[in-house]
């Protein structure tokens, strides 16, 4: 009988993104993430395998994370409006925690290149629904688009922005994914 698994791996998993934000992606070794997470190297290597896996592990945990998210966000029977509307809620919400983890993320991928193929996919299943023929998804791509913008821009604090302003922002991009009220003329 073998024996339970006692890593927590999402435990790990916090670690390795506190450990990225506090010394950057140079720093992301086993051997370091092992340290910060008080367990051992060849632990570390049995729950996640290899560094890859470990960068696999934590990319597939934010896109899970962000997903359920927006998820909740929608109506049962969601069109790509709903869809958009939900992504852009989400991403409005936008936290130090979110914040600190997005800044992770980059620069994670640019020490590791290769990943990018799951993000890239994730954004090509999100914006397979807005389709261009439509004016309608047009506008949810739109807004899917600057709320991601957004997001990137104060996520890597190349801007700056109180919430107010931030909630002010994206309530202009929930306009687009807003159904137009009827005339009552």
């Amino acid at each position: 009988m073998a024996r339970p698994r006692t890593i927590d791996r999402d435990r790990v998993l916090d670690c390795v993104e506190h450990l990225v934000q506090r010394e950057g992606a140079t720093a992301l070794t086993l051997d370091a993430v092992a340290r910060e997470a008080g367990i051992t190297k060849g632990g570390l290597q049995y729950c996640f395998g290899s560094k890859d896996d470990l960068i696999t592990a934590l990319i597939d945990r934010w896109i899970a994370v962000f997903d359920a998210q927006v998820s909740q966000n929608m109506p049962a029977r969601p069109d790509a409006t709903d869809r958009a509307r939900a992504y852009v809620v989400v991403a409005s919400q936008i936290d130090e925690a979110t914040q600190a983890r997005m800044a992770g993320m980059l620069v994670t991928l640019m020490q590791s290149p290769k990943h990018l193929h799951r993000l890239r996919a994730w954004y090509a299943r999100w914006f397979k629904v807005c389709n261009p023929a439509s004016a309608v998804a047009r506008r949810a791509r739109t807004a899917l688009f600057a709320a991601e913008g957004a997001f990137f821009l104060r996520s890597t604090g190349f801007i700056e922005m109180d919430q107010a302003e931030w909630e002010t922002v994206f309530a202009d991009f929930e306009q687009l994914v807003t159904p137009l009220q009827a005339s009552t003329d």
